[in-house]
């Protein structure tokens, strides 16, 4: 059984559609990121995956409950851990009190450990929490009864690059123990180090299911070419050459070819230095949204 079975899941509201017949599964003890930019569902996706609010059409199943039988997915719930985007803690009681409120619920058997990965100045009221303390006490409250599945909404959202670096141990940790962690997000490098597949939105829809292998191979090679030779033009003609830029002495170009066409055509000029990279996840990305809009790298301001 897969912890999450999704099959032509849509949320409209009204005239506006957040979430357009999603069909996937996420595999037991997997990573899996769900990636898209600002507005694209990720939020509305999650929030009917946890029947906080139904479908329009389709169905999906969490630890084998339906995310539409009210009481199935009520003891499911007690195997699943949870950041929200908006955590929205009462802010005149201490971290202490939201960690014991939780724990009558669901339990706390792994606080202690938590505590001291994530550090969060659980005494003091959180009106006083950075929004980084803020976060990384809303992962101890997702983490802390040991749960079997994990949903988490931009869960590094706030942190500092060391609790982040920290945090992508962490979800490292997990996977081996069998935890299965599903997330969205859209800080593409985070994606990169820690995800297993990825689903990518777009406009409510699913444009792609890849495993991390797939998706940075799909991009092909980054290209660096330094020549006293003009060859802008030559490359471009290049079957699997797309965008070509130049600067001095330097050119450089997305390349998904065969190398041994692109050395074939290399050796007819004066080459100083060549260097090969694999390309950044952002031009990836353009892959499945074209110039129309581009993934947000550094933050997203609003979800749906």
């Amino acid at each position: 059984m897969n912890p999450i079975d999704v099959k032509a899941l849509s949320k409209s509201y009204g005239d506006v559609v957040g979430i357009d017949s999603l069909t996937f599964s996420v595999k037991p003890g997997e990573v899996f990121g769900f990636l898209g930019p600002n507005g694209a569902g990720k939020t509305t996706a999650i929030r009917t995956l946890l029947g906080l609010q139904s479908p329009t059409s389709g169905k999906a199943h969490v630890l084998g409950a339906s995310i539409t039988d009210e009481s199935e997915l009520l003891e499911a719930k007690t195997r699943i851990g949870y950041l929200p985007s908006d955590l929205a803690f009462n802010e005149s009681v201490s971290g202490k009190r939201v960690l014991d409120y939780h724990a009558s619920i669901k339990g706390d058997s792994r606080r202690a450990e938590l505590l001291e990965i994530f550090t969060p100045p659980i005494d003091r009221p959180i009106r006083e929490y950075s929004t980084g303390n803020e976060q990384m006490l809303g992962i101890v409250q997702a983490f802390m009864h040991d749960p079997d599945l994990v949903i988490m909404d931009e869960p590094t959202s706030g942190l500092d690059p060391l609790k982040q670096e920290r945090f992508n141990q962490f979800i490292t940790n997990e996977r081996d123990r069998g935890t299965t962690i599903f997330f969205s997000s859209h800080v593409l490098s985070e994606v990169r180090r820690v995800c297993d597949r990825v689903g990518i939105l777009r406009d409510g829809a699913l444009v792609g299911l890849e495993t991390i292998e797939s998706l940075l191979n799909q991009g092909g090679k980054r290209v660096q070419i330094q020549t006293p030779d003009t060859i802008e033009s030559q490359i471009e003609a290049l079957d699997g050459v797309f965008s070509v830029i130049s600067f001095g002495e330097t050119v450089q170009f997305t390349y998904t070819g065969t190398y041994n066409n692109l050395i074939s055509e290399l050796q007819q000029y004066d080459i100083v230095d060549i260097n090969i990279s694999e390309p950044p996840l952002e031009d990836i990305f353009m892959h499945y949204y074209g110039s129309e809009t581009e993934p947000d790298t550094e933050t997203e301001a609003a979800h749906v």
